[in-house]
């Protein structure tokens, strides 16, 4: 085979070629391309890492002013409950003077009411003595045919009234 004859020939020259490569392939990539590679590669990371940085920054920053609304919500919560419940005191304390003015106002007329009925009561039962005695009167001259006098027709009335 001429080929495996050519060999001892053009090995040398094939080696040759074959570092040459290499080394200008080593020099190129590996000195220039590679470093540059890697520079942005650690740019990169530094970024990320600043960029986490500030997000956690930004996270701390913003727990801190929620946790100050937060206080300031309660507090504000708590002045308004206390707020609240004075004004419901108040309201409290306004409606129970009314109603004890009111129920003073209402006992007065309740104790003329009831001295007013009992006025009439004593008068109705005055005028139905003085009816009762004269029809004890008619009653016992129709019945009797005898007259009786208005003081023992009157006290006889109270009598049965009294037990009646």
């Amino acid at each position: 085979m001429p080929q495996i004859a050519q060999l001892s020939e053009i090995w040398s020259s094939q080696v040759f070629w074959a570092v040459f490569f290499f080394a200008l392939t080593f020099f190129v990539i590996g000195r220039g391309m590679v470093p540059k590679v890697m520079q942005t590669v650690e740019m990169r990371d530094k970024q990320i890492a600043d960029d986490l940085a500030a997000a956690q920054s930004a996270r701390d920053a913003a727990d801190s002013q929620e946790e100050a609304w937060r206080e300031r919500e309660n507090a504000n919560r708590a002045s308004a409950q206390s707020l609240i419940a004075e004004a419901k005191a108040k309201a409290a304390k306004a409606s129970e003077d009314k109603l004890a003015a009111a129920q003073t106002k209402l006992d007065a007329q309740l104790e003329a009411a009831e001295a007013e009925i009992e006025a009439a009561r004593t008068s109705a039962m005055a005028e139905i003595e003085d009816v009762a005695t004269e029809a004890v009167q008619d009653i016992v001259a129709r019945l009797a045919g005898a007259k009786v006098d208005k003081r023992s027709a009157r006290s006889a009335v109270k009598k049965a009234f009294a037990n009646g």
